[in-house]
């Protein structure tokens, strides 16, 4: 079992690879998506690993990262856009893993 000090960590991780790319027609959120080793360099467990990169829900989650933007209002700022896609990434794993 994994603890939530862990799954804290790997959310907060998976946060820090939600970026934001200004253009002019709006903000553009990108996700540096992680590959397994990405997630062994890091120290992260195989339990943790297999339930969060090998889940049914992953690509669903990254799906909705990208397409943050398309959901904001139009006059929310970049760095609130950026807010709304991290916060997907902590209530996903967050619902899932804990």
């Amino acid at each position: 079992m994994v603890d939530k000090d862990e799954i804290r960590r790997l959310y907060e991780w998976l946060q820090a690879r939600v970026t934001l790319r200004p253009a002019t027609d709006g903000p553009i959120i990108t996700f540096d998506e992680p590959a397994r080793s990405d997630f062994e360099q890091e120290g992260f467990a195989d339990e943790l690993v297999s339930r969060s990169l090998g889940a049914a829900w992953w690509r669903e989650m990254v799906t909705e990262i990208i397409e943050t933007p398309d959901f904001a209002e139009p006059g929310d700022p970049p760095e609130q856009v950026l807010g709304y896609a991290r916060d997907v990434v902590r209530e996903y794993i967050w619902k899932r893993l804990y």
